[in-house]
């Protein structure tokens, strides 16, 4: 059994409703959900691609949550695809740099400590220590999971951003 921190979370359609539908459909499809943090609703980060006849992107709400699996960290990730599309997900064609809004949003954080870099999964999640919409809710549930690379745990990475 193994232990991967998921972060969920969108900002558009009812983005509590959608959190909540998704943590239900992590634990029938991925694994026990053990911990579950509160949800945050933080600005959006980075460039994003504003929607024809919007002038600003929704905010976002996102949860934590570490589920004891049995599945390989590649069956997890496209179980959290396929439930990411089960909730509206639209991907946009690659080949853009800009982030675009979503229903919903599953990633990867950490899977145990596992590392590994392949062209269709990074872990832990290569940004994670960046981001404070990703530190804080991961902080309630697991504040002393050490970063395998960076040697912080997620609390100290809290503290330096």
């Amino acid at each position: 059994m193994s232990t991967v921190a998921l972060l969920i979370g969108g900002n558009l359609g009812d983005r509590r409703s959608l959190i909540e539908q998704a943590t239900v459909l992590i634990q029938e499809r991925i694994g026990t959900v053990a911990a579950v943090s509160g949800i945050h609703e933080t600005a959006p980060w980075g460039e994003f691609e504003v929607e024809d006849g919007k002038q600003e992107v929704e905010s976002f709400m996102n949860r934590a949550l570490l589920v004891e699996t049995t599945l390989s960290p590649v069956e997890v990730l496209h179980e959290a695809l396929a439930v990411e599309a089960l909730l509206g997900r639209r991907r946009p064609v690659e080949g853009g740099q800009k982030y675009h809004s979503r229903t919903m949003d599953i990633d990867l954080i950490f899977y145990d400590d596992l590392v590994m870099d392949t062209t269709e999964l990074t872990l832990p999640h290569p940004r994670m220590h960046l981001r404070r919409f990703v530190l804080a809710p991961l902080a309630e549930v697991a504040p002393d999971w050490r970063h395998p690379l960076l040697g912080l745990t997620v609390g100290e990475m809290l503290e330096e951003i």
